[in-house]
């Protein structure tokens, strides 16, 4: 009987044990844990035809930089060996190996300049830098670095947000191109 005894006592302890160290998460805080091993950039360079944008799984936006204009390596509207960005647009496809999508090109600047400098004259396309590049799910940031323009991008599920955090004492102006990629039909 003492025997039976103490083995309950014994058992009992360690259950006790087990339940106050036991720590559960919801399902909200393990999903974002899981976010912090997303790397955006993976495919955006070699053939990779992705975007390291903002966006969000079955959302209707998709923000993010567009670094080159056409070529079989630039269909996603992004790839990582370029040096300018000539806008940030609204809608990008990834891994598609076409061109597609790219539409509503929105730039900050400082200076009204209606072409985007990709034909080599003076134009609204601004170098970065990728050190001065983040992007994370759901979110991304750039430093225009000619126009000292920072640039955030971030999205909800059918919407798309901008924010431009423009030099002090600078014009503040956007330019917005609707011929960025397509065709306008008229």
């Amino acid at each position: 009987m003492k025997q039976n005894l103490a083995t309950v006592f014994i058992l009992f302890y360690v259950l006790s044990a087990c339940n106050q160290e036991t720590k559960t998460s919801s399902p909200l805080e393990e999903a974002k844990n899981l976010t912090a091993y997303v790397n955006p950039f993976i495919g955006t360079g070699g053939h990779g035809h992705t975007f390291p944008g903002a966006t969000m799984p079955f959302g209707m936006m998709q923000l993010s930089p567009d670094t080159r204009l056409d070529g079989w390596d630039g269909c996603s509207g992004y790839h990582y060996s370029d040096n300018y960005i000539y806008g940030f647009s609204h809608t990008h496809l990834s891994g598609t190996g076409v061109s597609d999508y790219g539409d509503i090109l929105l730039m900050p600047t400082n200076n009204i300049q209606f072409n985007n400098g990709a034909d080599g004259k003076k134009g609204y396309r601004a170098p970065f830098s990728h050190d001065q590049e983040i992007a994370e799910p759901g979110y991304y940031k750039v430093h225009l670095d000619s126009t000292n323009i920072d640039v955030e991008l971030t999205v909800s599920k059918r919407s798309g947000i901008h924010k431009y955090t423009f030099p002090k004492d600078n014009k503040q102006i956007v330019i917005l191109d609707l011929e960025h990629r397509d065709e306008v039909l008229k």
